[in-house]
């Protein structure tokens, strides 16, 4: 999952530390000290990081490791909303919305230092910072797919360097700004914020924008496996498309090995059938993620498009956002995010009702154990590159 050569907690990665105490109790600062002692950050690579992950994830108890796999999010630009917000609910991300960003990128560092309670083990702090006609950042110039699409691959890298630079300056670690769908057809809703409009096209460009926006934030595909074959909104109902497996091997499938081959961090499964594949959304089909790992060689962080997608779809199956997140889980997401119709009490239901599940047994222990480590693998990384953390307070603007 390590993109880049990072650093990480010594005693960690030796395995040296024995955690009595959950994650919450580290400093923030570049020596954390946890219950054992204080600790310094030596080099690291994937195997080591994901030895202190799964040391850390051990010592959680079911409701930290449930609240560990939840992107949370409440509309305010109060920091110290915000801050109580992380502090009551524990949970392991937080996705940022237009309501959340405020008129500038100094006030908006100060937002997301408010949001990262620990330093040494920082929340997933995401946006969906596309550009063009999905942009949060109203400070963000950077050409996006509305006309990269009919560029050279060599803009949308150029692009989304700078994109992935505003995106860390301020202090966000994870971009959801990767549109890794395909289509030609200007009728499609998905149409202007893809990156190609054949697969060829779309492969090269969604490669070349990781390559660019990896140097500063962690890079997400979506909307997995590809809104371009199936026609409909899946923010107002399912789209379906009976396209066959081979199609789509052959198709829509290549710009997002393309993304993951490049090393892209995290996947969104969207709410999107595929019924020659499986009658159940992608977001909640255990065989579209078992295509993900064990066919296209993802290794980073599954995780769902917006459940509130799945209610606003109508279907009756669908409505209760709890049992939607229980079932992504179970089919092989590793973080279920929340923003449509969410309110403060919304994260900790749904933690709550992963708690239940993992008692009752209708989530396996383990499932939750290796969506829990893969996610606090990827914080990990997030401490070790030290970007989304520490925002400078001098910077000029770029873009």
């Amino acid at each position: 999952m390590l993109r880049r050569p990072g650093i990480l907690v010594a005693g960690l990665m030796t395995g040296a530390l024995a955690l009595s105490g959950p994650p919450a109790a580290w400093s923030a600062s570049p020596e954390a000290t946890t219950p054992e002692g204080t600790v310094k950050v030596v080099a690291a690579d994937a195997d080591a990081t994901q030895a202190a992950a799964s040391a850390l994830v051990s010592a959680m108890s079911i409701r930290e490791k449930a609240a560990a796999v939840v992107m949370g999010h409440i509309p305010t630009t109060d920091p110290a909303a915000l801050q109580d917000y992380m502090a009551t609910t524990g949970v392991g991300g937080f996705i940022l919305m237009g309501a959340n960003v405020p008129q500038s990128e100094a006030e908006l560092r100060a937002l997301t230092a408010a949001l990262t309670r620990d330093g040494a083990l920082p929340p997933l702090i995401a946006i969906d910072q596309e550009g063009g006609d999905v942009s949060r950042l109203p400070w963000d110039d950077f050409a996006s797919s509305v006309t990269l699409k009919n560029e050279p691959a060599d803009a949308s890298r150029d692009a989304f360097a700078g994109r992935g630079a505003l995106v860390m300056r301020a202090g966000v670690g994870v971009n959801f700004g990767i549109v890794a769908d395909v289509t030609d057809d200007p009728g499609m809703f998905i149409y202007r914020r893809a990156l190609g409009t054949t697969p060829d096209a779309g492969s090269s460009r969604v490669a070349a924008a990781v390559d660019g926006e990896g140097v500063d934030a962690f890079s997400t595909l979506k909307h997995f496996p590809g809104h371009g074959a199936a026609p409909g909104d899946s923010h107002s109902g399912i789209p379906s498309t009976g396209m066959s497996k081979d199609e789509w091997a052959a198709t829509d499938a290549l710009p997002f090995e393309a993304g993951i081959d490049q090393g892209a961090e995290l996947l969104m499964f969207g709410h999107l059938v595929y019924s020659a594949v499986d009658t159940a959304p992608a977001s909640l089909s255990a065989e579209w993620h078992r295509i993900a790992r064990d066919e296209l060689g993802f290794t980073g962080v599954s995780i769902t498009d917006d459940l509130g997608m799945l209610q606003a779809s109508g279907v009756p199956a669908y409505s209760d956002p709890v049992a939607n997140a229980v079932s992504a889980l179970a089919a092989g997401n590793d973080m279920v995010l929340s923003v449509m119709f969410s309110t403060p009490d919304s994260a900790p239901r749904i933690v709550d009702g992963i708690v239940a599940a993992v008692e009752s047994g209708a989530l396996p222990t383990e499932r939750l154990d290796e969506a829990a480590t893969r996610v606090t693998q990827l914080r990990l990384e997030l401490a070790a590159e030290g970007r989304g953390l520490m925002p400078c307070t001098d910077c000029t603007p770029v873009g």
